[in-house]
């Protein structure tokens, strides 16, 4: 009986490889070059960066902070980050570059018992997916509402507005502006221009047909970013992970530069340690951590797998955790910033304008 192992040099001569093993190596190569890698580095940290950073980073991490005692949030938020957050995000990310496969085949390949996580995470971007795009579409009706000289949320001179409507930054001191019945006219073209919001369930309403328009509009954008893989993605994310952050830099330039706009910082940073006995802070840095690191979604294991295989993706989890971390606590100073300034404008406390974030 010949025990001599298949590609094993034995007295010398390499012993032949069994030609299903040769077979299987093939098919392997030919499934990497079909999928495509990356064209470089920039490409794939720019991809998982556009994927991780968003509304949650920027206005959902500071309104925690400020619910959940200031910079005593840290604490409870950086324990999940080095306890959770950054060893499930490099698993998925390694998983995904050493199998070379999307978020279900990785899990059926390194167990077919786990093929199931591959599926239950598919189920949950389906949903956020219907989610998201929603609020794609409303960003979309905001952006093609704002080019005309005089923004329409900006006074109350318009069809849609009721006669509570009042404009607080003109407002006078002697003006009871603090009553139950006294709206903005933003909430009110938020409420009676882009959503039209009916009486009640009873009341379906007709069809936004805007809305709808831009609904599809983000529907079709999202399949030409996509419709050739890494190699469109590739090159889209250079605006879309870049020009966020373009954006918050000069949020946050004007934003420190308002009256008021310490107050609002101090607020933002303050610690009130005695809220690290309360168990929903802990279960709030937690689901932070999850939401904005995009965990368990399968969208980490499938970027990580257009990776070359030698790639160090250690090193690029380690930057990519660190630089979303970063970009939470650098937009809660643009944010909390305007609000100190609008505080400040309207007479109110900073906790009357600083409204729920979730």
């Amino acid at each position: 009986m010949d025990y001599r192992v298949p590609g094993a040099v034995s007295n010398g001569e390499t012993i032949p490889a069994h030609p299903g093993m040769e077979k299987q190596k093939e098919e392997e190569k030919n499934q990497t070059l079909e999928r495509g890698h990356w064209n470089n580095k920039l490409e794939y940290v720019l991809s998982v960066a556009g994927e991780i950073i968003g509304l949650g980073n920027v206005w959902r991490f500071p309104y925690l902070c400020y619910k959940n005692g200031g910079g005593a949030f840290f604490i409870p938020y950086l324990i999940f980050l080095f306890t959770c957050g950054i060893p499930v995000f490099f698993l998925e990310t390694a998983l995904g570059q050493y199998t070379s496969q999307g978020g279900i085949t990785a899990w059926r390949k390194l167990c077919p018992l786990f093929e199931g996580i591959g599926y239950a995470s598919q189920v949950i971007v389906v949903l956020l997916n219907f989610y998201y795009i929603i609020v794609l579409a409303w960003a979309l009706f905001y952006l093609f509402s704002s080019f005309t000289i005089d923004l329409p949320w900006g006074s109350c001179d318009h069809e849609w507005n009721t006669e509570n409507c009042v404009e607080f930054q003109k407002a006078n001191a002697s003006l009871n502006v603090t009553t139950e019945n006294a709206t903005s006219p933003v909430i009110e073209f938020w409420e009676r221009r882009v959503l039209k919001i009916s009486a009640g369930i009873q009341h379906l309403g007709s069809l936004r047909w805007e809305l709808a328009l831009c609904l599809l509009l983000a529907w079709v954008i999202c399949y030409f970013c996509i419709w050739k893989g890494v190699k469109s993605t590739g090159k889209v994310v250079y605006f879309t992970a870049t020009f966020p952050y373009l954006m918050l830099v000069v949020l946050l330039i004007r934003g420190i530069s308002l009256p008021g706009a310490m107050q609002g910082i101090l607020f933002y940073l303050y610690p009130d340690l005695t809220r690290l006995m309360d168990p929903q802070v802990w279960m709030d840095a937690g689901t932070q951590i999850f939401f904005s690191y995009a965990i368990c979604l399968g969208c980490l294991t499938a970027l990580g797998s257009y990776n070359k295989y030698h790639n160090n993706c250690y090193r690029d989890c380690i930057a990519l955790c660190f630089l979303n971390s970063g970009t939470s606590f650098v937009a809660g100073f643009a944010i909390f910033s305007i609000l100190g300034f609008m505080a400040q404008e309207q007479g109110v406390p900073i906790s009357e304008v600083a409204e729920s974030g979730e």
